[in-house]
């Protein structure tokens, strides 16, 4: 197999070389009907116009990991310049594309690292790994993941348990771990969000936040994950749209060429790339027009543009800029080398074009993520096991923020299947609606699904409406997936009811739980793979 070449940066043109400097988002999916998110997502022939153009990589979310292996590959073939092909897998491959490993949330193993930070050390670096793995053999080179962020705000909405922790040394840990155990494969790993998007209550996709912390709180407590990443030889690092008065009262961070070639070039002597978080959020969408925002960033110092809302005007309103001398021809030549070194890292290793198809020891696969959830869970302090109903007079009650986002709960998975067995017919709520539901007296156990996630504006507090139905009906216990920071209020409005918590949402994590709910089953479960 012959490695494919890059050309030299000097021989491309202008508009050539501002077309490597975006990344674009399509859907992994293979059929253009399957997109999820089309205002987003652009046709395959949209998607070929621009790559035979120039465009230099693309952001890929939804399908199989099967489809994506393929896409992969049509993606590498329509480019005349080897691409970058990244995904946001925080939490794993199977975060994003089925058929791949889901990851616990990055905050289980900063409960395992108060305990034992060498465990969670450890499980870091395999969670970097595996990740970068089953990246690689389906196409996927650069993995934008780990979140630095050190979520010290539990109302953060956004944030919250994709963090590793609340403490800059655990997120600092846990992270370059991450990082180590990546680089054992030749993949590209992304520090985000910087300079830290941990302590805001407010989302970035839907508006801009502020830290209103002075310089001296963001030295001590947002800047050193980042410190310790550039250290480790993170390959890039990703903007956060965040207003930071401290280092610059007008841009965000994003536009800001204080935070980005002051902060992180010439303090913290970061020399990879520098990519903006998506373009199209409201952090910087309503910050100024789509035009500004991405000749803006070029100033500020971001190598990368991540999905700009309309890629030719992008390319066109930075070319002009360039033309009418109001950003140096130089900055863009300067990040495509930069750019080049990237791809280069991966053109050695020949991963770049010809994805290899998922090959992984399952079962030590299986063995780790299931020790990670174990010592991360928590629960009441008196063990307590459920009552069976054969006559299957009892209701499992599931809350989730949106069902149709809900992707974890399936007919088969065993937050369903498993309180069948011993007589809980399961009933799926969302949140926002539950003070509305016609409570009855039949024995209820509640299944809480919880996190903080992208657009969700603000967490919604359940406490209060689960503490409504404790008091009206025999409930038998709770179960809460998802964010730690609604426990205390939960464990006081419980009282005496048993209670049981787990970081992660995926089936493992269902399965570990609902078996530990009663004596023995009505049913044989011979083990948790039945359901996964």
């Amino acid at each position: 197999m012959v490695t494919p070449q890059l050309p030299p940066v000097d021989s491309l043109s202008l508009r050539q070389a501002i077309a490597q400097m975006i990344v674009v988002r399509a859907s992994g999916h293979w059929f253009d009907d399957e997109r999820p998110y089309p205002q987003w997502e652009a046709d395959q022939a949209t998607l070929q116009r621009w790559l035979q153009a120039g465009v230099g990589g693309v952001i890929l979310l939804g399908g199989s990991a099967a489809e994506v292996a393929y896409k992969t590959q049509q993606l590498q073939s329509w480019a005349a310049v080897p691409l970058l092909i990244a995904a946001d897998i925080e939490e794993g491959v199977g975060q994003r594309f089925s058929g791949a490993t889901e990851l616990p949330p990055p905050m289980a193993l900063g409960e395992i690292w108060v305990k034992n930070p060498q465990w969670a050390i450890a499980f870091a670096e395999a969670m970097g790994e595996i990740t970068a793995q089953e990246a690689l053999s389906i196409g996927i080179n650069w993995v934008l993941a780990p979140v630095l962020d050190v979520n010290n705000n539990p109302d953060n909405p956004v944030i919250n348990i994709r963090a590793f922790g609340e403490t800059p040394d655990q997120v600092s840990d846990l992270g370059t771990a991450f990082i180590r155990g990546a680089h054992r494969h030749a993949v590209l790993t992304t520090a985000k969000h910087f300079p830290g998007h941990g302590d805001t209550a407010t989302d970035s996709h839907l508006t801009l936040p502020t830290i209103p912390h002075p310089a001296e709180r963001l030295k001590t407590v947002e800047l050193p994950p980042f410190a310790a990443a550039i250290q480790a030889g993170v390959d890039a690092v990703m903007t956060a749209h965040l207003q930071i008065p401290a280092w610059d009262d007008t841009y965000p961070a994003t536009l800001s060429k204080s935070i980005l070639t002051g902060q992180l070039r010439h303090n913290l002597k970061f020399s990879g790339l520098i990519v903006t978080d998506a373009l199209i959020m409201g952090g910087v969408a309503q910050f100024a027009d789509p035009d500004t925002v991405a000749v803006q960033a070029i100033a500020a110092g971001a190598d990368i543009l991540l999905m700009p809302s309309d890629v030719d005007e992008a390319i066109t309103a930075i070319e002009k800029a360039i033309r009418g001398g109001h950003l140096p021809q130089h900055r863009i030549y300067e990040s495509v080398g930069r750019i080049w070194q990237a791809k280069q890292k991966i053109l050695r290793q020949n991963k770049l074009i010809f994805p290899l198809g998922i090959n992984r020891d399952q079962k030590k696969i299986q063995k780790t993520l299931g020790d990670i959830l174990q010592n991360a869970q928590k629960q009441s302090t008196t063990p307590t096991k459920l009552s069976a109903f054969p006559d299957k007079s009892a209701r499992n009650l599931i809350i989730v923020d949106s069902t149709l986002k809900s992707s974890f709960l399936r007919p088969n998975c065993p937050a369903i299947t498993i309180p069948q067995h011993h007589g809980y017919e399961p009933e799926i709520i969302e949140l926002k609606t539950l003070p509305k539901l016609q409570l009855t007296s039949e024995p209820t156990l509640v299944q809480c699904f919880l996190r903080g996630n992208p657009f969700t504006g603000k967490l919604i507090d359940p406490v209060q409406a689960i503490a409504q139905i404790a008091a009206q009906i025999p409930l038998q216990g709770v179960v809460f997936y998802g964010s730690p920071y609604f426990l205390p209020a939960l464990q006081k409005a419980l009282g005496d009811i048993p209670w049981w918590f787990s970081y992660g949402q995926m089936a493992i994590a269902q399965a570990q739980i609902c078996q530990s709910l009663w004596e023995s089953p009505l049913q044989p479960i011979t083990n948790a793979t039945e359901f996964i």
